[in-house]
């Protein structure tokens, strides 16, 4: 039996069964989409998913950073800011927050304001949640809540 709540005690503790490559391409899918030609970026709008791998990522909107190198070209994705009715998930772990922002060169997902996690049977509340896609770890903090029930396996 996982208990997630007994080893965040000890730190981080396991996120989703498989391991994410931030290198894999990303999917986005969203009801419109808006580009700023002067800074670079991306607002994708509307029922967004974002699909990298095993990971999904939800939300009413993500603003994408791109990359630049020195002649001004995209040379890939910096990060990721969803907002509103974020979902993120990986294999049998969820984590809902009302906003995300994802470092694709660290795979690092920080999620912020009313934290839910569930895996499983086992849920947990916090202020964030610091997801590492590429360790398969994440760590709470900021008032972390759950519910321990003995002799459930």
């Amino acid at each position: 039996m996982s208990l997630p709540a007994l080893s965040l005690a000890q730190g981080a503790f396991a996120f989703g069964t498989v391991r994410a490559d931030p290198l894999l391409p990303v999917e986005v899918t969203a009801d419109t989409l808006s580009v700023n030609q002067s800074d670079g970026s991306a607002d994708f709008l509307g029922n967004v998913l974002i699909i990298q791998g095993a990971m999904r990522l939800s939300a009413d909107t993500v603003h994408v950073v791109y990359k630049v190198d020195d002649t001004d070209q995209q040379t890939g994705i910096e990060s990721l800011q969803a907002k509103g009715n974020v979902i993120l998930v990986n294999g049998p772990d969820a984590a809902e927050a009302q906003q995300a922002d994802y470092s694709i060169d660290t795979g690092t997902i920080v999620l912020n304001g009313d934290v839910l996690l569930t895996q499983g049977a086992s849920t947990l509340t916090s202020n964030q949640l610091v997801v590492n896609l590429t360790s398969g770890t994440a760590e709470m903090s900021g008032r972390v809540k759950t519910i321990l029930v003995p002799g459930k396996n």
